[in-house]
């Protein structure tokens, strides 16, 4: 799988068809707000522990950092993962040499459940240890993704609805803290057409 997340997924993935990526780089006036956002809305404090499930190439963990919080990322890509960002090489690896899986205070994994195959679920949420889960997630049902960007990415492979999500959290050691289709400063641009699009949930373990 990690393979798929290669150079041209993430720099090119609108014209190879594989993503709505292009060009992936570190925006800080976008990612540096939605990081704000996420410390609000789970009350993260200054020099707790944050792991970002699916950190790409870093930025989020950057952003997190920035703003005092401690915060490692691991990710399945090579190619991410080789490409980091420079001031948090050190705090972000493959999810393969991930050591001391000590319990970190929050996890935060966005746009990345929808890329697990439905059977990996459950293993991914046994290696996740933490005190507290926060998870975004493109959402959808038989008919394909609610948003119509979710159905450009060629490996977004779980189209699921809020409540399918929510028993699979629960069968897996997750209890539902919180959920809502809408956090505002996190992908404010769909709420108007697909109000549906995403699920943001906080998770506790049971």
């Amino acid at each position: 799988m990690q393979s798929e997340y290669n150079e041209d997924y993430y720099e090119r993935g609108i014209e190879t068809g594989m993503s709505v990526y292009q060009n992936y780089r570190w925006i800080p006036e976008l990612t540096i707000p939605i990081a704000m956002v996420m410390i609000d809305h789970l009350g993260i404090k200054r020099g707790q522990s944050v792991l970002d499930y699916g950190c790409a190439k870093g930025y989020l963990v950057k952003a997190l950092r920035v703003l005092g919080r401690d915060a490692r990322g691991v990710d399945i890509s090579r190619y991410a993962i080789e490409n980091v960002d420079a001031e948090v090489r050190e705090y972000c690896v493959l999810k393969e040499d991930f050591k001391g899986l000590s319990t970190v205070d929050f996890c935060i994994s966005k746009d990345v459940f929808e890329h697990i195959p439905e059977d990996e679920v459950p293993e991914v949420l046994a290696w996740i240890n933490a005190c507290e889960l926060f998870v975004i997630i493109t959402l959808g049902d038989e008919n394909g993704y609610f948003c119509a960007e979710g159905n450009l990415d060629k490996t977004h492979v779980t189209c699921k609805e809020a409540e399918w999500w929510t028993e699979m959290f629960a069968k897996n050691g997750w209890g539902l803290k919180h959920f809502s289709y809408r956090v505002t400063g996190i992908k404010d641009s769909y709420n108007d057409v697909s109000p549906k699009a995403h699920g943001f949930f906080t998770l506790r373990r049971l």
